[in-house]
């Protein structure tokens, strides 16, 4: 009798005008606290810094080269990644055969590994003499600009899959069937029909792998070489420049490099983010025209089978192979001293099992948080409960963390947590970081969840007596616990593969990722081999699937996605 009395004592202090909005106020007041304001004023407060790169003509062409070449590769992948990845959510969701729930599963292993283990995974695949290299004599892409771009096409293309696939299955397939009883073929029923339908969930695509790819940091690192360098790696070489005995850089430039550097990256970001939002709806896609006769050639036999076999090449000689390549090494070391050694903990491995520890506490912590957090502010964006145009500020507030590339905010976030609260625990600082980062996912999730929910339900419930808090409970839970959980594990998986972030707030606190991008680099006493490394990432990627796969049973039972 207990429960039913707190539960309803809690419902009628929800219907309380204080209370109520008290909650919204705290999670906007939180929003503004932990995850909007303090990156942008970590870089007002190194404003003056700036000065120094801007004497420095070498140091500022050196910046603003790392700037463009991360534009320019992010824009180039998004693009091809849209390209490649409709036919493959074509596949996925209009294909015939029992072997596509398979395709679909493997279409999600990119997300499985992080993305350390994934970048020393592609450089093992198409540079070392392990991997495909070996039937050429010599490095078949070396660690450059190339194997940058292949990397960011790998991690990124099954986020845009996954996105049209969802498009695709809510798609009420009678508009496009209709068309073809006028006469259209498949194709142009799809170009005319379909493809304009969807557009917001192409514009989203493109954003999402647009942000992951200028985001990547430590797998990039991993790839780049000595030579190429992008806004992150340029970050984190300036960081290493200063942390070396001596420094090879002075604090100031040290400083005036990190502070311009992210400055510019975050405005970039925000203007490409504005313009897409502002022109992608207007833009007109596709083109109206009709060619009867050569569309037909193109929808039918030959030119599908065609299609489908590019598309699957594309994705097991580019995405899965490369991806998986690491388990070889991560194999071979279960017979050799490797896998006893690891076990134990001996010499290096003991740092190894405490960094794999703080992975995945700190994924946990900041997957709890966003849930609490998280939760209020997506009912603010979906409801419109603060105003039709406050509550749209707000969700377009809430995506600036997600275009902004995870080691620039994660330079902001330190230079004001450290300047203006010098007391402030490592561990606590990296939960910020990880927080402002991993926050968009959650929100945008649950705010596309409760909007599929019908109002007049929830009025329906409201005018038999339930209370704020009884509606969430009784209506709007039990249709997003799903979501909720998704939500869970979009957050769960982005946190544990942070990269950039993390190396930009701590200097003694060192995650997984971390740990794999200094074995990869040698950047410890004693050398790291290929053996170790290899099981490394292997034990990277079995903890992390076997998390994803629990999950994912707790979630089965709602769809597919």
């Amino acid at each position: 009798m207990a429960k039913p009395r707190i539960t309803e004592a809690l419902d009628k202090l929800s219907s309380k005008k204080p209370i109520k909005y008290g909650v919204y106020s705290t999670a906007v007041i939180i929003f503004f606290a932990l995850i909007l304001l303090p990156p942008i004023l970590g870089i007002i407060i190194k404003w003056n810094t700036m000065q120094q790169v801007l004497i420095k003509p070498e140091l500022m062409s050196r910046a603003l080269t790392a700037v463009a070449n991360s534009f320019t590769i992010a824009l180039f992948v998004s693009t091809i990644d849209v390209i490649a990845g409709v036919p493959m959510a074509w596949l996925i969701t209009r294909g015939k055969s029992k072997w596509l729930n398979v395709l679909d599963t493997l279409a999600d292993i990119p997300f499985v590994v992080p993305t350390a283990a994934l970048g020393y995974s592609l450089l093992l695949f198409w540079s070392e003499p392990e991997g495909i290299s070996s039937l050429f004599g010599s490095s078949l892409i070396s660690p450059g600009w190339l194997l940058v771009t292949l990397l960011h096409f790998t991690f990124s293309y099954p986020v845009v899959v996954r996105v049209i696939v969802g498009a695709l299955l809510d798609y009420k397939m009678e508009y496009e069937q209709a068309s073809r009883t006028l006469g259209a073929p498949p194709l142009a029923a799809a170009r005319t029909v379909t493809f304009p339908i969807i557009k917001p969930s192409l514009i989203a695509a493109f954003i999402l792998a647009f942000s992951r790819s200028i985001s990547e940091t430590g797998a990039t690192i991993i790839v780049a070489g000595i030579i190429f360098e992008n806004g992150p790696v340029f970050i984190q070489k300036i960081t290493d420049d200063f942390k070396a005995v001596p420094p090879r850089i002075d604090q100031f430039s040290y400083q005036g490099s990190l502070a311009f550097a992210s400055f510019v990256l975050i405005v970039i970001s925000l203007i490409i983010f504005g313009i897409i939002r502002i022109l992608g709806p207007k833009l007109k896609l596709p083109i109206k025209r009709i060619w009867p006769t050569f569309e037909r050639k193109l929808s039918y036999s030959k030119a599908t089978l065609s299609r489908d076999s590019v598309t699957l090449l594309i994705f097991f000689a580019i995405i899965l192979a490369p991806s998986l390549f690491v388990a070889l090494p991560a194999f071979e070391a279960i017979f050799t001293e490797t896998l006893p050694n690891a076990i134990l903990g001996v010499s290096i491995w003991s740092e190894y099992w405490q960094s794999l520890i703080l992975s995945y506490s700190l994924g946990a912590i900041v997957t709890v948080f966003n849930v609490i957090i998280g939760l209020p502010m997506a009912i603010i964006v979906a409801r419109r409960k603060a105003g039709t145009l406050t509550s749209t500020v707000l969700d377009l507030l809430v995506n600036v963390p997600l275009i902004v590339p995870s080691i620039a905010l994660g330079v902001s976030l330190k230079f004001f947590w450290k300047e203006t609260f010098t007391f402030i625990p490592e561990m606590l600082l990296l939960i910020f970081a990880h927080l402002a980062i991993t926050y968009p996912y959650f929100v945008r999730s649950m705010s596309a969840a409760i909007e599929r929910i019908g109002v007049d339900t929830e009025e329906a419930a409201r005018t038999l007596g339930a209370k704020p808090l009884g509606v969430f409970r009784t209506i709007i839970l039990p249709l997003t616990k799903y979501s909720i959980l998704s939500g869970a594990i979009m957050v769960f998986t982005r946190s544990v593969s942070e990269t950039g972030a993390t190396l930009a707030v701590v200097t003694t606190l060192r995650t997984a990722p971390v740990v794999i991008v200094d074995w990869v680099k040698q950047k410890l006493p004693v050398p790291v081999t290929p053996l170790e490394i290899g099981l490394g990432c292997g034990f990277l990627i079995l903890f992390s699937f076997i998390i994803l796969l629990a999950l994912r049973l707790i979630v089965r039972g709602k769809g597919r996605y």
